[in-house]
């Protein structure tokens, strides 16, 4: 990673996440002909933890969140980084300190929902431990969620 970059916690209505989680929705949007996200949409009364990455200036660069699914289960959120950021192991240092914050939180089983058009986020995934899984929660049943990609870590 070249340049100084800081993963600490935020709540989910700071602007800053607010406008990369924007972002993301845009990109996302884009990458799948408009189409919106399958699920339950994070919010500020169901996502526990948020994290942003911050580069040496301050500038939000990339976040990620996680929201408790019961029973020792959080699901990642929202990972990502600006695209003028990519390939400067952003992503893997805010995958890292979400790992770290569902150790200590009690959560040693972390899940996600991506898709095939994102092939850096499958990558980033599969290279840190994850596993292809069967729909969960929302996602099960979804017909929004038929392309959709699963994954799980047991991480503790």
């Amino acid at each position: 990673m070249t340049g100084a970059v800081a993963v600490e916690p935020a709540s989910w209505d700071d602007a800053d996440v607010q406008r990369l989680a924007a972002e993301q929705q845009v990109e996302l949007r884009r990458r799948y002909d408009g189409k919106g996200e399958p699920g339950t949409p994070p919010s500020a009364t169901d996502v526990g933890v948020v994290l942003v990455a911050r580069g040496e200036d301050g500038t939000a660069l990339g976040c990620g969140a996680l929201r408790d699914l019961g029973d020792g289960v959080a699901e990642i959120k929202r990972m990502f980084v600006v695209p003028g950021a990519r390939g400067r192991g952003i992503s893997t240092a805010v995958l890292a300190a979400l790992e770290d914050v569902a150790r200590e939180r009690g959560w040693p089983t972390l899940r996600l929902e991506t898709g095939p058009r994102q092939p850096e986020a499958v990558g980033l995934y599969t290279s840190a431990g994850y596993r292809p899984v069967e729909a969960f929660g929302a996602y099960a049943g979804d017909p929004a969620a038929e392309d959709s990609l699963f994954f799980e870590r047991v991480i503790g």
